[in-house]
């Protein structure tokens, strides 16, 4: 740690804030993150929930077109007059999974959380499990979900790698499919509606279930009393980072070889070689065309998403014309190993050993508030159903 960084901590340990004030977002980041948010200015009252499910440290990907704009929420007062952040690890269980592998990357991302820049102070951040009310109110909510609207719904089909004209009756769907997988979509439905959101933000691949939430507040506005608020959708201004090997392909850990995503934790070493390795084109020069040169547009997305001076990409293709490839692949890597050191160095304080107390305590204080947001809602939901006091 250099000394200015470590002056830094020492000044904001005492301050009982370690490293959470101090996020730096270059001037570019915070305009796109500022038209994200935008996109919440027209309720009075805005309560945004979003989730992550627990799959250890985020890339870069998962940053810059989700975790960045939480950020800009939080920190923003007229966003919204509440915000919470749920790791979802119920979401977790519903296919084959490691339970000490499922611990680790539980802390792996609240730290993650952390060192992005979400504060504990600012926003409810916990873990979904800490919240019994979830799966209460799934059932309830389950009582008048469509099975048919969930036996459409391609998440279970891609889980499962089948097609998209797979159906409840296919053999393989009845041999693989378990209740968790293709239900999933209700307790989603339940994480929203349980905080009475008005806005939830989103990737493009889960519109379709912020869709179904709205659909299950119909239902059961519908079947007993009008009660849930339909949420909004907030979609992602952010352009898609695309795999560093596959650049037809969004950047995903799914992707079998790790040179194809960068993580926020990732060594500067590790970066220059990912990027240096990215695919690009034999083709001279730079030039922004996403269609006809997907791995070079790429690197000039990335370049430009970390960029301090905001520059789009095809200025920075202009400016950096006279480069090789070679050299541009350094640009781009030091502005990455740049843009990302001050989330490095808070996630490393975080995932220490001696900080694993204070991880669990910052859930604690997470679940203590969401617990108590969520009973707001069940005591009413509990009355109108039947289940409340006789």
């Amino acid at each position: 740690m250099s000394n200015v960084l470590f002056s830094r901590y020492s000044i904001l340990r005492q301050r009982g804030q370690p490293f959470l004030a101090s996020i730096l977002q270059p001037s570019g980041q915070r305009r796109r993150a500022l038209s994200y948010a935008r996109q919440l200015s027209s309720t009075p009252k805005k309560v945004v929930f979003s989730g992550i499910q627990p799959t250890g440290v985020p890339h870069l990907g998962n940053y810059l077109g989700a975790l960045q704009q939480w950020v800009r929420i939080q920190d923003d007062p007229q966003s919204a007059s509440d915000v919470l952040f749920s790791i979802v690890d119920l979401h977790a269980m519903t296919l084959p999974y490691d339970r000490d592998q499922l611990c680790q990357w539980k802390r792996q991302t609240l730290a993650a959380l952390l060192a992005v820049g979400l504060s504990p102070d600012k926003s409810t951040i916990f873990f979904q499990s800490m919240v019994p009310a979830h799966t209460e109110l799934m059932w309830i909510l389950c009582c008048t979900a469509s099975v048919g609207y969930l036996s459409r719904m391609t998440q279970w089909k891609s889980k499962l790698a089948m097609s998209d004209h797979t159906t409840l009756s296919d053999i393989d769907a009845k041999a693989k499919l378990k209740m968790g997988l293709f239900s999933y979509p209700v307790l989603q439905s339940a994480d929203v509606l349980l905080y009475r959101a008005t806005h939830v933000p989103v990737g493009h691949d889960q519109a379709q279930h912020l869709e179904f939430a709205r659909e299950n507040a119909r239902n059961f506005n519908a079947a007993h009393s009008p009660f849930f608020t339909e949420p909004q959708t907030v979609m992602s201004t952010a352009k898609r980072i695309m795999s560093l090997k596959d650049p037809l392909s969004k950047m995903s850990k799914s992707h079998l070889d790790p040179r194809s995503r960068i993580m926020l934790n990732e060594s500067p070493e590790n970066i220059r070689m990912k990027i240096k390795a990215a695919l690009t084109d034999s083709i001279e020069g730079l030039s922004y065309s996403p269609s006809e040169r997907p791995g070079v547009s790429n690197l000039l997305t990335l370049m430009a998403c970390m960029d301090e001076h905001g520059r789009p990409e095809e200025q920075i293709a202009a400016e950096c014309q006279a480069l090789s490839l070679r050299a541009f692949k350094e640009e781009v890597a030091e502005t990455v190993i740049k843009g990302i050191s001050d989330i490095k160095l808070r996630y490393d304080y975080y995932i220490d050993a001696a900080q694993k107390q204070r991880l669990q305590d910052i859930a604690e204080v997470g679940g203590q508030k969401a617990r108590s947001k969520a009973e707001e809602t069940m005591a009413q939901v509990r009355n109108i159903v039947g289940t409340g006091p006789i």
